[in-house]
């Protein structure tokens, strides 16, 4: 038995990240400063929504702090001389910036969950349908063409009407598993059809027949030999597909099926915002608008460059 040290610097994140930044991914993003510059701007907007307890000025949602005097204020106004509101107050006196990054919080974690689960969903199907094919691989992809015709506001609608009739006394809880459950069912269609076209490529090489003859599980060889070839794609559809979700949440939040008013995401504060919109409280919906707009612009662009990072073509 040797004894010979064992050499854990390799495994140091800080390696890792060095590592990164010299294979060909990283050197695309270093080289790329719409990259760079959308990586920033979704870095901040994230940090922001998950440490706004300590970054925001106020807590919107503290009804003891909040001064129905100082409603709809305009931007930078001094209330009595001492608090300024950088964006302006809405119409119950809530700092617009505090409720920005409360309200990001919201949107982004119902964007990021309801990915994650349609990520789950659709990858494993698309590997069943593809990697077995006949009959399973036709009613799986028959399914995806029924889920496509229902978008997700007609989705949201069914089963808010559901809930509340089921379970009358919990709308704030419903109200977010309404928007989880509806982008989920809505969106684990592309990723399904994304891994099976794959799927039945990679199921045809060689690495797999060989791992067929040697006696692997057909599970075993799905997850551990063709998931990790099919994950490419994947990655950049998701990356995307978060914008997506976090602006249908935002739809369904402005039609009034997604949250709650007592914890208002950005879809929430720009229907408040609109009922004051031509009587020239204007920041009030404008401001929840912008940074819905940023958001999903930094997504789409990052998701773009992992897309020509990872196309060997492209290269």
């Amino acid at each position: 038995m040797s004894n010979a040290p064992v050499n854990t610097a390799s495994k140091a994140p800080g390696n890792f990240i060095a590592r990164w930044f010299d294979s060909d991914v990283g050197y695309s993003f270093r080289t790329s400063p719409m990259a760079m510059v959308a990586a920033a701007v979704a870095f901040v907007c994230l940090f922001c929504a998950l440490f706004a307890g300590w970054v925001a000025p106020h807590n919107p949602f503290d009804l003891k702090t909040l001064e129905l005097s100082d409603a709809r204020l305009p931007p930078a106004w001094s209330a009595q001389g001492t608090t300024k509101y950088l964006l302006g107050t809405d119409d119950q006196g809530r700092d617009i910036l505090s409720a920005l990054m409360y309200g990001a919080r919201i949107s982004l974690t119902v964007g990021i969950i309801s990915v994650i689960l349609s990520v789950v969903i659709g990858v494993a199907l698309g590997l069943l349908a593809g990697f077995r094919g006949g009959w399973i691989d036709s009613a799986l992809m028959r399914l995806c063409d029924v889920m496509l015709s229902f978008p997700p506001i007609l989705v949201a609608l069914l089963i808010a009407g559901v809930g509340r009739a089921l379970f009358p006394n919990a709308h704030d809880t419903l109200a977010f598993g309404v928007l989880i459950v509806s982008i989920t069912l809505t969106g684990w269609v592309q990723y399904a059809r994304t891994v099976r076209g794959t799927t039945m490529v990679e199921r045809n090489k060689e690495y797999v027949q060989a791992a067929r003859v040697t006696g692997v599980a057909p599970l075993r060889i799905m997850f551990r030999h063709v998931l990790p070839n099919v994950m490419g794609p994947v990655l950049v559809l998701a990356t995307i597909q978060v914008a997506t979700a976090i602006i249908t949440e935002a739809t369904l939040s402005f039609l009034g099926v997604g949250a709650p008013p007592t914890s208002p995401s950005l879809g929430t504060l720009i229907r408040i915002g609109n009922d004051y919109l031509f009587s020239g409280e204007w920041w009030i919906t404008v401001f929840p608008g912008l940074m819905l707009i940023i958001i999903a612009l930094s997504v789409n662009l990052l998701g773009d460059w992992l897309r020509d990072a990872l196309n060997p073509r492209l290269r």
